[in-house]
């Protein structure tokens, strides 16, 4: 029989019951990740511009657990310096399987009294949502004790079974253990589990390696709370890809694109048009509000805001701006962190913009950089205009003032300061302020001989004749 979905049974729970009950939550994270072929630790590579690992933790934090442990084995150094003193560590060493991992967070949770969660940092798309229906069944009347959490995928390939009778587990096993009856139960097992403290470590000491791959199996702990007489129970995820897990470039890919594909749907169904969703890209903290026309080939890179009545055009890649109301973009710009886009600007094509503020209506159409600046309301940047930021050793900032008029290609050599209405014209380099309605013009005098371009190329062909 199928396990029941989420909902009836944990509407059924006493919510008093877990509310006041702590969490404690495990994360393993010690496996070798061969496959990946990498010298960085599998669970860091990105998913949607951060590591795995961190979209399993932001789910976890939600539930604000008391404990945070983290099992860890080869490249331990790389979790420690990206979780840092978010989570306590426990050295898995050697690898005896996932019982054996679990245990070794023992001593961390030496004294706590409440529901464990075991997770996996290479399995990051559980929701919190999840993580809650596993410990609210666990705090059911019927006080399973463990439970686990079940899939139904469409191929089970070689899924670890679930053998249940309703949402009461009968037995749990492996597939290489399986019996050809057991292969066809079509309910698997996503490793996930959770138990209160006392059972699950009691629970482990008794789990055996008498199996196909000499290894110490969490889900033993279930079969043996069961010949105990005792109740263990599955909740099943009407999304099996949020139970995916990645162990190779080819599945860090399928992840990549399974998770793209809910943020575009995400975003249309919030009222934002994506011209061409299958090429648009978004990080884990994209926001865009209502109202914003996004075209194809547009990457967001973290720390994106954007607001209502923006257009965003192709080819364009931002990443730590902020864009404001009816703000237009690209084709082909580049916003980089700290840009600002105030309502109404415009940045044109091949405008790279960098911790700048591009004031209320400004513009610049094309052709620029925009580096450490601020440029008032309505000024207007001519096409080859570069702010001269750094001097090979610190950056410097250049003031732009409203209405101002620079030039078409000309630098702007920081610090500077242009002011309201002035105009800097074509072609200069500007090194000192201007003031406000001053016109600045930085050239040199305009040398003209009358037919020396003639005689230059007259000598010129009679040399070229000559060698033939």
């Amino acid at each position: 029989m199928k396990a029941p979905r989420f909902g009836g049974m944990a509407r059924r729970m006493n919510e008093a019951d877990t509310q006041h009950r702590p969490i404690a939550a495990i994360i393993l994270a010690a496996g070798k990740g061969t496959r990946m072929k990498s010298s960085r630790h599998k669970v860091l590579h990105d998913v949607g511009g951060r590591p795995m690992i961190e979209h399993l933790l932001a789910s976890v934090e939600a539930l604000a657990p008391a404990s945070l442990v983290t099992i860890v084995g080869e490249a331990r150094e790389q979790l420690h310096d990206q979780l840092g003193k978010r989570t306590q560590f426990a050295v898995q060493e050697p690898q005896l399987g996932t019982g054996h991992a679990v245990q070794q967070a023992k001593d961390a949770l030496n004294g706590f009294s409440g529901d464990v969660l075991v997770l996996y940092g290479d399995v990051p798309f559980v929701s919190t949502s999840t993580m809650r229906a596993m410990v609210d069944r666990l705090n059911a009347a019927d006080s399973p004790a463990a439970v686990v959490l079940g899939f139904e995928p469409a191929n089970p390939l070689r899924y670890g079974r679930v053998i249940a009778s309703g949402d009461h587990i009968e037995k749990m096993v492996e597939w290489k253990d399986a019996s050809e009856v057991e292969r066809g139960c079509t309910t698997c097992n996503s490793g996930l589990l959770a138990a209160r403290a006392e059972d699950l470590f009691a629970l482990l000491d008794r789990v055996s390696n008498d199996n196909a791959q000499d290894e110490y199996y969490l889900p033993d702990i279930v079969n043996i709370a069961i010949a105990d007489g005792r109740n263990c129970a599955i909740v099943s995820t009407d999304t099996p890809d949020e139970v995916i897990g990645i162990n190779s470039r080819a599945e860090l890919a399928a992840a990549e694109l399974q998770w793209q594909n809910l943020k575009r749907a995400d975003a249309m169904e919030a009222g934002v048009t994506l011209r061409a969703p299958e090429c648009v890209y978004f990080s884990y903290d994209t926001q865009i509000a209502s109202d914003v026309v996004v075209e194809p080939h547009v990457v967001f890179g973290p720390g994106v805001t954007v607001e209502t009545g923006a257009h965003i055009k192709a080819f364009s890649h931002l990443e730590g701006a902020h864009v404001g109301e009816d703000v237009e973009v690209g084709p082909y710009a580049r916003l980089r962190p700290g840009a600002v886009l105030e309502k109404g600007s415009k940045v044109g094509n091949f405008v790279e913009i960098k911790k700048a503020t591009i004031g209320e209506g400004a513009k610049a159409s094309h052709l620029s950089y925009i580096g450490d600046a601020t440029v008032g309301a309505d000024a207007n940047i001519g096409a080859g205009t570069i702010t001269c930021n750094y001097d090979g050793y610190f950056k410097h900032k250049t003031e732009i003032g409203p209405r101002a008029f620079i030039g078409s290609n000309s630098a702007l050599v920081a610090p500077v300061k242009i002011g309201a209405d002035a105009i800097v014209a074509a072609g200069s380099t500007v090194s000192r302020d201007v003031g406000d309605g001053e016109l600045r013009m930085v050239r040199a005098e305009q040398l003209v001989k009358p037919g020396w371009a003639d005689r230059f190329h007259d000598t010129m062909k009679k040399k070229k004749a000559e060698r033939k």
